[in-house]
């Protein structure tokens, strides 16, 4: 094995959304979901696996950047894994905290991303 053949977490996350797969890494000693992709969580596991996500969500916070060109929005997520997220919700402006969301994989852009719809019943 060669080291071009090694894949760091980062470009495994990537190519799981190359294939349409939104996963996330758990430690199969504690339990504990990761997010961003790393070789270790916070507490010091190093037995990390990928598992999928099931795409539910709260909005954490959010903060929109107003310009010329329109509006844009970043946004802190909590997923119902337990892990937080940076992200966006494209197809609105802003959103309550608190508010539910979904998440979906988009791939408008130079690579596929996540981003986050609001879920059923939480529409703005």
């Amino acid at each position: 094995m060669t080291n071009s053949d090694i894949k760091g977490p980062q470009a495994t996350y990537e190519e799981f959304l190359a294939q349409g797969r939104f996963m996330i890494q758990r430690a199969a000693s504690t339990g504990e979901f990761v997010f961003y992709p790393r070789v270790t969580t916070p507490t010091g596991a190093t037995d990390l696996d990928w598992v999928e996500v099931g795409g539910g969500a709260t909005l954490h916070a959010i903060t929109v950047n107003r310009g010329r060109s329109g509006s844009t929005n970043v946004a802190l997520v909590d997923l119902d894994e337990g892990a937080r997220m940076m992200s966006t919700l494209p197809n609105v402006e802003t959103a309550p905290i608190g508010t539910r969301l979904i998440a979906r994989i988009e791939n408008d852009g130079d690579a596929p991303r996540v981003v986050f719809d609001l879920a059923e019943g939480d529409a703005a």
